[in-house]
């Protein structure tokens, strides 16, 4: 069986999640990664999008979670994430999302803080 990687990396939103009031008030940016295995079936064979996953579905699909609702762990943003972009397409064997977070309230200088979720596991 032949399976392929599918990777979007470093897909910008403006979101609302955090512990902190503020952090629902002010919002601010987060990035995300998502490296799904796909089972293409016959697609790359014989080139057909039909069997494969649209990457640009893909995107809408983690833009739709991460403006969506409020989560207090990145965690479980990219949790979720993985497993709505599994439940859409059923080509995809597996997925790791990677979510972001530049402005996190820390008392410290850093460039963000990231999780990474595996779905499944």
């Amino acid at each position: 069986m032949t399976r392929y990687t599918i990777r979007l990396k470093n897909c910008a939103f403006f979101a609302r999640h955090g512990v902190h009031d503020e952090e629902e008030t002010l919002g601010q940016r987060f990035y995300a990664d998502a490296e799904l295995v796909i089972d293409p079936g016959r697609a790359l064979l014989e080139d057909a999008i039909g069997g494969t996953v649209d990457y640009g579905a893909a995107f809408a699909v983690i833009e739709r979670i991460i403006t969506g609702k409020r989560r207090f762990l990145i965690e479980a943003l990219a949790l979720e994430v993985a497993k709505a972009l599994c439940g859409e397409f059923p080509q995809i064997v597996s997925a790791e999302v990677t979510v972001r977070k530049p402005n996190a309230p820390v008392p410290g200088v850093l460039d963000y803080v990231e999780a990474t979720v595996a779905w499944p596991q």
